[in-house]
């Protein structure tokens, strides 16, 4: 019986939040924001996701290309709707940017065939602009750069600050946003295919704790990419710590300061949505696996209401894992983290809050075991995980048609009234009947 009334109270609440829906009515495929809610064509947007950094790089060679075509094939497979992935790649080996402004071809060609595959699959793209680690080049790459054009600078974090680094940076993303499409023809800017942009995978900012110098970077770099493409939604790639603006929540932060603040970050314009990732293992590594989904259970919490209520923002966890490198692990620990994560989203978008989905840590596909870093899911060989996977995709696709449906009611109610609206007038002073 109260699994009854659990349905028939989901089914009013979300008649009363469809009614808020109504008015949203673009069917150009470009994913949007309303308040909390993501919205695609005109109905609320769920996404459940994977991280898969790795495309690009083997996408750029043909004979490697059927690894992207198998794991969004896998993707899709399990309902999966959201890949986020790396539109970077600066200096070293199979560079995509081997010298400010200068490209390589094939890599980028790579690229135009992740986001024409994407789409072949009906899957949506998060493209990161760049890391602030050194891999694939990141914040190190653009500094030196600069020092060797005779720029004098302290630290990788004179990224965020010397205008000639910031210049580098403005260009790599004229250049993406501009980019055409050897595969579908579509300039990127213009492909609804691309759900998101990403300012930068991590950013942080040791140097200054007060979270000023990102504050000021973002919002400049935000405002720069609005200059050139309003059709797409823009993330900054936050790990999701606090800052000053909300000392009260400063003591959920693990016991490190990397110059970032989740609530004055997000509040940017021109941020349209907040992230926050979650790697428990990582960051309360003296706690043991119940303590670490404690952990994980308030980091969840925190973020969910806080996007809620204080940024008027959907929340999307951008990324969350579990590593089979941890001591002790089992399948069981990473499943329990993996339905902690989910049950959080699930709980929030079925009472239209603000959690709109999460990405999971790495998607790979078979063959690829050199890249695993010990969170790679390979659908095929975890089945558990994947069944996880899976339910979600479905719990949330569920949410999404029922919102559907009480769209269309809403729709059907207001046509029927102007119908008796039109009849009403064509017969006004008639007389009806004998």
């Amino acid at each position: 019986m109260k699994k009854h009334f659990a349905y028939a109270f989901l089914l009013i609440f979300l008649l009363q939040q469809a009614c808020l829906f109504v008015q949203v009515e673009a069917g150009d495929g470009f994913i949007r924001t309303r308040g909390i809610h993501f919205m695609l064509n005109g109905d609320p947007f769920y996404a459940n996701g994977f991280n898969a950094y790795w495309l690009m790089y083997f996408a750029a060679d043909p004979s490697q290309r059927s690894k992207v075509t198998d794991a969004f094939r896998e993707a899709s497979s399990h309902g999966l709707t959201v890949a986020r992935t790396w539109a970077f790649s600066d200096g070293g080996y199979r560079a995509l940017q081997y010298a400010p402004g200068s490209y390589n071809e094939d890599m980028f060609k790579g690229l135009d065939f992740v986001i024409s595959e994407a789409r072949r699959y009906g899957i949506k793209v998060i493209l990161s602009f760049a890391n602030n680690y050194e891999s694939f080049g990141g914040k190190k790459q653009y500094v030196n750069w600069a020092r060797s054009h005779g720029q004098y600078l302290n630290s990788d974090d004179d990224f965020f600050r010397n205008s000639a680094v910031k210049g580098y940076y403005k260009n790599h993303i004229m250049t993406v946003l501009n980019r055409y499409n050897r595969f579908s023809g579509v300039v990127y800017k213009n492909d609804p295919t691309i759900m998101a942009w990403e300012l930068m995978n991590e950013p942080r900012c040791t140097s200054d704790h007060s979270g000023r110098t990102i504050q000021a970077w973002a919002t400049e770099m935000a405002s720069y990419v609005k200059s050139i493409d309003r059709n797409h939604l823009l993330e900054v790639g936050l790990e999701g710590f606090y800052g000053q603006t909300t000392p009260q929540r400063r003591n959920l932060n693990p016991n490190f300061d990397i110059g970032t603040d989740f609530i004055a970050n997000n509040r940017i314009p021109g941020i349209d949505f907040a992230t926050a990732h979650a790697y428990p293992d990582q960051w309360v590594t003296n706690s043991n696996d119940q303590g670490q989904l404690s952990f994980l259970n308030n980091w969840l919490d925190s973020h969910i209401q806080d996007a809620q209520y204080i940024l008027r923002k959907p929340l999307l966890i951008t990324e969350f894992g579990k590593s089979s490198k941890d001591s002790g692990f089992s399948s069981y620990q990473r499943d329990l983290l993996y339905n902690t994560v989910y049950y959080k989203i699930y709980s929030s978008a079925k009472r239209g809050g603000a959690a709109a989905g999460g990405l999971f840590w790495q998607l790979l596909s078979e063959g690829m075991n050199s890249f695993g870093d010990g969170y790679e899911i390979i659908l095929s060989q975890n089945p558990s995980t994947a069944n996880l996977i899976a339910q979600q995709s479905h719990k949330l696709y569920q949410i999404r048609k029922m919102f559907a449906r009480m769209r269309n009611i809403q729709r059907w109610k207001r046509a029927k009234a102007a119908r008796r609206g039109d009849w009403t007038d064509r017969n006004k002073g008639k007389r009806i009947g004998n």
